[in-house]
């Protein structure tokens, strides 16, 4: 075996994911019996049971990252009467293709979740499937699951609608560039000038993304920017770490998914069907945020209020927009993980909290998502009025074993990352930096540097610190292997 220190960059991390998949009870590779189903696959859906419009003839197009090849979803808007405006979310047919209880269905349920590590992407689909035959791609038709939703001049929802359709990509767009362009920041790019109207479409997409983004944080929506560290490499080499920052584009997206989310959640309720819902219950560490706003000098409600909290952040981001993704971090520890339960005909299910929403699933990932592969089965078996795919039973063993995986993955995605920053900091072995506490838990005490995207744990000087308090650190260790990053507390 090659030492470590011997090894390119990116094939240390690659061996360093793959461990830690194995460790968190993740499978790297897919199982003989999966891909040989895979090697039947010749091509995408091409029929389904029930009616499929043509809408091809729509502006649809995609956003996502500059390296993104799966593509879940596409979006277009159209203006109607009285300032109203319909938007529309095209979501891939993934069960078309993957059928449940094939065994490509079975890993995917295993995993729940692509993974993607800085090094290397585990995804929940062979990339045949994700990347080609069940992905949105450019200038491709496609069989797809379609959110359709009215809203009003004010941003208030009017109607929506689900069906299936075939669609076509006609521009494969990433996200900052065309965010930067939507911001008056940077040119058009090309992809959107090569296709008439696309231009009009996308800025009334833009449009309506602000109304709804206005009116969910009028009702509570909490304005969160955290940051996340991405690896930088020139080849094999890792040269740095940088962040990604919101932009318009990334706005449409958001918005838009929260609007189809929301949409197949009441459509399922509304034909009394059980479903999987994503919630963030009310804060377990409510007095902790309380204790936090009081540091930056405002007063909270003794009790979880989400208006409260989001005036709280509006202000903090307008008085210091630098340091305000490090107040976010703090609060989005202290709010406590999302995870998936199930919404049963006449139960009761905690909404999320951040979002200001209170019937929420996940639906406009099939390819990476299992739990979005799941409500679009259960949408498809309400259209046609078959009978639900999954019992209750079923639901709730998938919603626990879904939220378990879910967390298993970003555990993975997270040591990576900090293998990456251990690699970039050995050399700095007693540097001073400031921080920020982003973590205080029996488990121990966690730190985020202001400068440097990386975060590393405290083992000395954490007596008495609490999340989102500001301190000077010392980087003592590092360790590449398992992703060890420790700071002690200066005085």
């Amino acid at each position: 075996m090659i030492p470590a220190q011997d090894m390119q960059h990116r094939t240390l991390l690659q061996r360093i994911a793959r461990q830690a998949m194995l460790d968190r009870g993740l499978v790297p590779d897919f199982p003989p019996p999966a891909l040989a189903e895979l090697d039947h696959i010749q091509g995408p859906a091409t029929a389904t049971n029930g009616e499929v419009r043509d809408l091809r003839q729509l502006l649809w197009c995609s956003i996502d990252n500059d390296d993104s090849r799966d593509l879940d979803q596409l979006t277009v808007a159209e203006s109607l009467p009285d300032g109203a405006t319909r938007i529309s979310v095209a979501i891939a047919d993934v069960d078309a293709v993957v059928k449940q209880g094939t065994a490509l269905d079975e890993h995917a349920q295993q995993n729940t979740t692509s993974v993607y590590t800085a090094a290397e992407v585990f995804p929940m689909l062979p990339e045949k499937l994700s990347t080609d035959l069940t992905s949105l791609n450019f200038d491709a038709d496609r069989i797809a699951m379609v959110v359709e939703a009215v809203f009003a001049a004010d941003g208030s929802q009017q109607s929506a609608d689900l069906y299936q359709a075939t669609v076509k990509n006609w521009a494969k767009l990433a996200y900052n560039s065309t965010g930067a362009w939507l911001e008056g920041t940077g040119p058009m790019p090309q992809a959107i000038g090569a296709v008439k109207g696309l231009e009009q479409n996308l800025r009334l997409q833009h449009e309506i993304t602000q109304k709804l983004r206005a009116l969910r944080h009028q009702q509570g929506a909490l304005d969160l920017e955290t940051l996340e560290a991405r690896a930088v490499f020139d080849g094999d080499e890792l040269t740095g770490m940088t962040t990604d920052k919101k932009n318009a584009a990334k706005d449409i997206i958001e918005e838009f998914m929260i609007a189809a989310n929301t949409a197949a959640a009441r459509f399922l309720a509304a034909k009394k069907v059980s479903s999987l819902r994503r919630v963030v219950r009310e804060p377990k560490r409510w007095d902790g945020i309380v204790k936090l706003a009081a540091e930056h000098g405002t007063k909270l409600p003794a009790e979880p209020d989400a208006k409260a909290l989001e005036k709280f952040l509006v202000a903090a981001k307008t008085s210091d927009p630098l340091r305000f993704p490090d107040l976010s971090t703090s609060v989005v520890k202290l709010l406590g993980p999302g995870e998936y339960v199930v919404q049963t005909l006449g139960g009761s299910v905690t909404g999320h909290f951040g979002l200001a929403v209170r019937d929420y699933t996940h639906s406009t990932a099939p390819n990476r998502r299992f739990p979005d592969l799941i409500t679009q089965r259960l949408v498809k078996a309400a259209l046609a009025g078959s009978a639900p795919p999954y019992s209750d039973d079923e639901l709730t063993n998938i919603a626990q074993h879904c939220t378990q995986e879910e967390d298993a993955a970003k555990k993975v995605e997270r040591q990576v990352t900090k293998s990456a920053a251990a690699i970039l900091l050995q050399s700095r072995i007693g540097e001073q930096f400031d921080a920020v506490i982003t973590g205080a838990s029996d488990k121990g005490t966690w730190v985020r540097l202001l400068k440097v995207p990386v975060e590393g744990k405290l083992v000395s000087g954490f007596d008495g610190q609490d999340v989102g308090n500001k301190l000077r650190v010392q980087l003592v260790h590092t360790n590449v292997e398992h992703g060890f990053i420790d700071f002690k507390k200066v005085n």
